[in-house]
């Protein structure tokens, strides 16, 4: 059961894959932002259409959600939700969306703790955000699949 998170932006695409169980996310790859929301999801589906094929395929896509403090959806909305439309077009997977609310805020300081050199935080913060968002979604689903993967959620 593997899923992959996307942060969709203007300029950049963060990536982030999940272990085969399902449980654990991590950054993976920042693909550069085409144009349009349509030709981004053509750039994503490449990496992702690879992933689908093997025994431990991609079960779904999960794509941060731009929303605003108060819940309501940002400006950017629109646009994500047009990319992850063509993205579940050109490789058949779910998509799932995830709030992405402060994930950049957090991405920044935990790179921050571990490099300090702007330039290098700045390659990576999309894709660390990508693994936010993706470990947000695997953390809210683990209580229903912790009977399934053999750990029991009650003793």
């Amino acid at each position: 059961m593997r899923f992959v998170g996307v942060d969709f932006g203007r300029r950049r695409i963060g990536m982030a894959v999940s272990d085969a169980t399902g449980m654990l996310a991590r950054a993976w790859r920042m693909v550069p932002a085409a144009a349009t929301p349509a030709a981004s999801a053509v750039r994503v589906a490449a990496l992702v259409q690879p992933l689908t094929g093997d025994d431990d395929g991609v079960d779904a896509v999960v794509v941060g959600l731009p929303r605003r403090l108060d819940g309501s959806e940002s400006d950017q909305a629109p646009s994500v939700r047009a990319f992850a439309s063509e993205l579940a077009r050109l490789t058949g997977r779910p998509i799932v969306f995830q709030d992405e609310r402060l994930t950049s805020v957090e991405a920044e300081s935990r790179l921050a703790r571990r490099e300090r050199d702007w330039r290098k935080r700045k390659a990576m913060i999309d894709a660390e955000a990508a693994a936010i968002i993706l470990q947000d979604f695997l953390d809210a689903r683990a209580p229903q699949h912790a009977g399934r993967a053999g750990h029991p959620h009650e003793w």
